[in-house]
């Protein structure tokens, strides 16, 4: 890589490091869509296998925090992120198999539907204290079991964390609160990552040059992005709103240029 291809790496992990401290999620989607036309890598499905490595470095070092803070349910969030792993096994291998331009035009498809469910906004939970016990396992898991596979399905199949889709199926499955939601659905995305990666390098599309700059972007853009986020922490929808203004207009010139 030159000089060039670096700085614009190194800004392209800034970018999703910046959106996912001021937002808290939704960073990693713009992934593919900056390696491809702006980092220039020709190939999608490289693109999407070097994505879903730095997603789940980046979901890893959020998860070390969110469970030091308590924030994690560790069964739910076990439960899901195992049923969503042999979802997003299947999902690669499909990605794979699909056109590189075609993904990019579904992948597009995605980003407008990830932006319509961020303007909905997300509704509070009921029950703070939430635990999977004998008595209610299998109640939560018959609800926890098929979303967390449906959603790994997706993640594996666009190389994305999928924490939009996670959040509020565990508060569906659980209804844990938003908080303990957030915490827990890093399980999963880090779990969904790296079995989309390990799939990805097995066949040897990732970038791992490309991997280092991008996370070490990452890690300055976060930095970046909490602190801006807690200094308009009064503002926090109209951020979300704005970000997800941002993700549809992407999504759809995704499309255009998948169809050009």
């Amino acid at each position: 890589m030159d000089l060039a291809h670096i700085l614009i790496t190194l800004l392209s992990g800034g970018v999703i490091g910046f959106v996912l401290g001021l937002v808290g999620g939704g960073g990693s989607i713009l992934a593919v869509p900056l390696l491809v036309y702006a980092v220039g890598m020709k190939s999608p499905h490289m693109a999407i296998g070097t994505a879903a490595v730095a997603v789940a470095l980046n979901a890893l070092v959020g998860l070390v925090g969110h469970a030091r803070a308590g924030n994690v349910r560790w069964q739910c969030a076990l439960s899901f992120a195992l049923a969503g792993s042999a979802g997003a096994a299947l999902g690669a291998e499909a990605g794979k198999a699909v056109d590189g331009e075609s993904l990019l035009g579904l992948f597009g498809g995605l980003m407008v539907v990830v932006a319509l469910l961020m303007l909905r906004g997300r509704s509070a939970a009921e029950n703070p204290l939430v635990r999977m016990t004998r008595e209610n396992a299998k109640s939560m898991l018959s609800r926890i079991l098929p979303i967390g596979f449906g959603t790994g399905l997706l993640a594996g199949f666009f190389g994305i964390g999928g924490g939009f889709l996670i959040v509020p199926g565990l508060v569906f499955a659980t209804a844990m609160p938003l908080s303990l939601a957030i915490g827990s659905s890093l399980v999963a995305v880090s779990a969904f990552g790296i079995t989309t990666a390990g799939s990805y390098a097995l066949s040897g599309m990732v970038d791992w040059t490309i991997v280092a700059w991008l996370v070490a972007g990452g890690i300055g853009g976060s930095v970046l992005g909490r602190g801006t986020g807690a200094k308009l922490a009064t503002h926090k929808r109209a951020l979300e709103i704005g970000f997800a203004v941002l993700v549809a207009a992407v999504g759809v010139w995704v499309i255009v240029k998948s169809l050009g």
